[in-house]
């Protein structure tokens, strides 16, 4: 890993986020390409998810829509550990996505005069499950369960065919589903998945959605920003980010240990250690190259330490720590700090943040309850995570009878006069001419 050395640079926000380690080429070239695809698969559907199948994930002739009977099989062959460990997991992120439910509200501006502030849920979601160099069923999770605890009532999951199971779903991934009442399923991949969602494929029976929700890689990411107006998506969930804030007491194997944990996902994962402390910086660098050596996905986890979007920051003291970690606004955000718990309240730009040394990352990706589809490439700084207010519109239902109207009746037409848009005003002297009284 490389260091950046902020130490006497006295940056101010500008300056601080021109230091942030980011990966903007691969994001920029992320977009043209998802773009492309999403367009394929706007104009010529299924013959377009067909062939991006056969190019990016070795699949042909494949179901595109999964039948009821891949779902039966999954579930009745899972792993009992494996289900029970779903099971709780969907449990936990239940309770914490119904605290995400904003209760109605009424308004009694005056009498006669009120305001109902209801939160719909949309009509149909369509949620985005990765499956390139791993598995995700905790994404199922995450995505499927607060679209459900928010009331939406159609769903349609869309996940890559794997070569190496006769081009279906991941069997787990299936299972997850079926554990969740998820019968509408694609096997279909990346930014086409995402174009296919936004749109839809009749011949495959695909309804366009409402809302699209979902982690994936970078070109997911941008594919969600080229379906924008077409369909709601959740925050561009992208490769994925940690940002480890330590001061000179942190264990340097654990910050090692959980920089490593969110590297082995992609090639193209930002790994990040900030603090003010030059010996333990070096320290976790020492134990970062040992435990890298040694981990399964060695190669991958190397190439993402390498990257650009991956460094140790050394900064002055605390201020500065804090100053660089709300203007990075990671996805993920650990303090190993002696006044952890205190000092969160100072870290605001983050997806989720891991108060504490035995918090980790890790937990939070299957079984803190809290949501592991988060924000990435500094959009922490104005966008939540993903959670049941996603699937959720607020609206105003508005009510007044004829005498709260009168009321109001003289400042409503003289703000029509001032903005010269005299038909309003007209609009509500109409019910004050002849019969004075409403229904």
């Amino acid at each position: 890993m490389r260091t950046i050395d902020l130490r006497g640079k006295n940056l101010d926000r500008a300056g601080m986020l021109a230091a942030v380690p980011r990966a903007t080429q691969a994001r920029a070239e992320a977009l043209d390409a998802a773009t492309r695809i999403v367009d394929d698969v706007r104009r010529r559907g299924e013959d377009a998810l067909r062939e991006q199948a056969e190019r990016f994930d070795r699949v042909s002739g494949h179901d595109i829509r999964v039948p009821a009977a891949h779902l039966a099989e999954a579930l009745a062959n899972v792993d009992p550990e494996v289900r029970a460990a779903l099971e709780t997991a969907i449990d936990r992120v239940r309770q914490a996505s119904a605290a995400q439910v904003p209760a109605p509200q009424v308004t009694d501006i005056g009498p006669g005069a009120r305001i109902r502030q209801r939160w719909q849920p949309v009509t149909r979601a369509g949620v985005y499950i990765p499956g390139g160099k791993a598995v995700y069923p905790s994404s199922v999770i995450m995505n499927v369960v607060p679209a459900q605890v928010a009331g939406v009532t159609a769903i349609a999951l869309a996940s890559p065919p794997q070569a190496e199971h006769g081009g279906r779903v991941h069997p787990t991934i299936l299972a997850a589903a079926a554990l969740l009442g998820v019968d509408e399923i694609y096997a279909m991949g990346g930014a086409g998945a995402i174009g296919a969602l936004a749109h839809g494929v009749a011949s495959l029976g695909l309804d366009p959605v409402d809302v699209v929700s979902g982690p994936g890689n970078n070109y997911v990411a941008s594919a969600k920003r080229a379906v924008a107006g077409v369909v709601g998506t959740d925050s561009e969930a992208g490769a994925t980010e940690i940002l480890v804030v330590a001061d000179a007491g942190a264990d340097p194997r654990l910050i090692a240990a959980d920089l490593i944990s969110q590297a082995e996902h992609d090639e193209q994962a930002s790994a990040v250690l900030v603090t003010d402390s030059a010996e333990l910086a070096e320290r976790v660098a020492a134990d970062v190259a040992e435990l890298a050596a040694a981990t399964r996905h060695r190669e991958r986890v190397a190439a993402a330490l390498e990257g650009p979007q991956s460094a140790i920051v050394l900064v002055d003291d605390r201020a500065a720590a804090e100053a660089f970690s709300n203007a990075y606004a990671p996805e993920h955000l650990e303090l190993h700090l002696a006044d952890a718990a205190s000092a969160a309240a100072h870290f605001t730009s983050a997806g989720a943040v891991f108060v504490g040394d035995q918090t980790p990352v890790s937990l939070g990706d299957y079984m803190a309850g809290s949501n592991h589809v988060l924000p990435t490439g500094g959009q922490a700084r104005y966008a939540p995570g993903l959670g049941a207010y996603t699937f959720l519109r607020p609206q105003q239902v508005i009510e007044y009878d004829h005498a709260a109207l009168a009321e109001v009746r003289a400042g409503v037409v003289a703000l029509a006069e001032a903005e010269v848009l005299p038909a309003h005003g007209e609009a509500i002297e109409a019910r004050f001419q002849g019969n004075p009284g409403s229904r």
